[in-house]
């Protein structure tokens, strides 16, 4: 019975502790919660800053410390290397707002708190988020600087003695970032503003060991067994041996776990194409003929070239699916090549009559063979709609290389002699041409004093690499340039579509200079003469609608000669 009464009195005398523990504890949560009103949670941590039992404006503090660590560039680490990278490149984003609004959350539960009060900290994560298509995209980049590629399995050849050997290119393991994972821990540890180390994984190549040994045994051995023939155009036939097919081949991944013969195009194309060319054929642009008096459109022709491509997987194949035996003849692919110019486009250019002409005559013997040949040269050009027509380019040098002889230039406003002198009668007469079939004036220059048998000022000269003479054809049509020449003049028509009139108007002459005396030394190239006046004039070109008569345009050139001196050769 005493025991009894024993026992009751304990278990009463320890409830009362219990509810004296439970009142105090009570009481100190209850006073702990008066006293963090308003303020983060007593020991909160967020990316390693203190921030527990904060006032608003110091976790106000505490957040932007972290808005300047998100505008750090983040240092990203792996065993295979390392990166520096900016956040947005990461697709990172920090939420400043929804993080301090966290850190002032306080613990539900009494024990977080009562655990804080005894000087336990915790761990608030800040608000991060990443956009997970950046991120892969910007660590696809970094591949090269982060990661450790695999080494696909392939077989290449060691030619010895023009023997070709099959060498086997073993696979190896390659380490990659783990892409779920490194989200992961971007995310966690960005802002801890300090190297953030990657999580990788291994990864195995698509090619096994096993099938490189099998290609070489089997494939690589059966392709450089025996030579390869390749049969051209116009019976020509190349044999390709044993060792040029191992300078060019090799078997590489095929993306199924398998290994594929791949013959390099650009090499095997440098080592055969000397053999093939002769079976190629270059395109031929539709031209046209007046052999019968007015134009007619000589039709244009394809032409042909290797496909290199086609030809080197036929012979790949080939080489690898058949025994020494076999027969191993590759037809060699070929590729068409289309004119610039076809025959349908040529007859819709609307070349067909004459649209300008001009002859100029008066040269020496020297002189007209420069101008026969440079006309022979623009005889027969075709300016498409819209093109610019270049003297100096379209003939190009025009030295004793090609056939140009030695006459009278001017040079430093004297005659004088050099090597393709008289082609600016061509010149003169090529651009009158242009100017009566209304050509746009690109570029043209006069001769610095007047020649009696030109235009005034409706004259040309050029000198290559100085001065040249340039039209731009603005038409819609096509302009066929048919030159004709003979001992006395030389002649250029212009074929197209008439569209338009022109009216040339030459002014009168004014300000008239005197002639200066020079004397030079005697010689071959001193041209002694008597001067003439120097003057200023000017032409008018006023170009009209051919089908109503409008004026269209009217352009007035103003044209200063030099006098011509009077040379004594002494």
């Amino acid at each position: 019975m005493v025991d009894s009464v024993n026992s009751s009195s304990a278990a009463r005398a320890a409830a009362r502790v219990a509810v004296g523990i439970a009142a105090a504890l009570g009481i100190v949560i209850a006073t702990d919660l008066i006293l963090t009103d308003g303020a983060t949670s007593r020991g909160a941590v967020v990316s390693g800053i203190p921030a527990g039992n904060l006032a608003d404006a110091q976790a106000q503090a505490v957040v932007d410390r972290l808005s300047e660590r998100a505008i750090h560039r983040v240092r990203l680490h792996t065993d295979s290397g390392s990166a520096i990278v900016a956040p947005d490149d990461l697709g990172l984003y920090f939420d400043a707002a929804a993080t301090k609004a966290r850190l002032m959350e306080q613990p539900r539960s009494p024990l977080p708190r009562l655990m804080a009060i005894l000087g336990r900290t915790h761990t608030v994560e800040p608000v991060v988020t990443i956009d997970r298509a950046v991120f892969d995209a910007t660590l696809d980049d970094l591949r090269p600087e982060l990661e450790k590629a695999a080494v696909e399995g392939g077989v290449h050849y060691e030619v010895t003695d023009d023997v070709p050997a099959p060498v086997a290119d073993m696979p190896a393991a390659g380490k990659r970032v783990a892409r779920d994972a490194a989200a992961t821990t971007l995310v966690t540890e960005w802002l801890d503003d300090k190297p953030i180390d990657l999580p990788t994984e291994d990864f195995d190549p698509s090619v096994s060991a096993e099938v490189v040994r099998q290609t070489v045994a089997g494939a690589a051995t059966r392709a450089v067994a025996a030579p390869v023939t390749l049969d051209g155009a116009d019976d020509v036939s190349v044999r390709v041996t044993p060792a040029q097919l191992g300078s060019v081949l090799t078997f590489v991944a095929d993306g199924r776990g398998g290994l594929q013969p791949e013959i390099d195009p650009k090499r095997s194309a440098e080592m055969l194409r000397p053999e093939l060319a002769e079976t190629e054929r270059k395109a031929v642009d539709a031209t046209f003929s007046l052999s019968s008096g007015s134009p007619t459109v000589v039709p244009s022709r394809d032409g042909s070239r290797v496909d290199w491509d086609k030809t080197v997987a036929s012979t790949a194949a080939t080489a690898t699916g058949a025994d020494a035996s076999d027969s191993r003849v590759v037809e060699v692919a070929y590729a068409p090549v289309k004119p610039q110019l076809t025959t349908r486009q040529a007859r819709g250019l609307g070349v067909r009559e004459v649209v300008s002409e001009f002859t100029t005559s008066g040269f020496s013997s020297a002189s007209g063979e420069n101008i026969r040949l440079v006309a022979a040269e623009v005889d027969g050009a075709l300016v498409m709609p819209g093109e610019k027509f270049s003297l100096n380019g379209y003939t190009g040098p025009r030295g004793t290389a090609q056939g140009y002889v030695t006459s009278t230039i001017i040079d430093d406003g004297h005659a004088d002699k050099a090597v393709g002198g008289g082609i600016s009668q061509f010149a003169t007469t090529l651009y009158n041409a242009a100017y009566f079939a209304g050509l746009e004036d690109v570029a043209h220059t006069e001769h610095s004093y007047y020649i009696s048998r030109y235009p005034e000022a409706r004259e040309a000269t050029v000198f290559e690499g100085a001065i040249d003479l340039v039209f731009r054809n603005n038409t819609k049509h096509g302009i066929y340039i048919e030159t004709g020449w003979s001992p006395s003049d030389v002649t250029v028509r212009m074929w197209s579509t008439t569209t338009v009139d022109v009216e040339s108007i030459t002014g009168e002459r004014y300000a008239y200079t005197d002639p200066p005396s020079l004397k030079l030394p005697k010689g071959d190239n001193c041209i002694a003469s008597t001067g003439s006046r120097g003057f200023t004039t000017s032409n008018t070109r006023i170009i009209s609608d051919a089908a109503s008569g409008a004026e269209i345009s009217r352009n007035t050139r103003t044209v200063k000669y030099d006098p011509a001196p009077n040379v004594a050769c002494v």
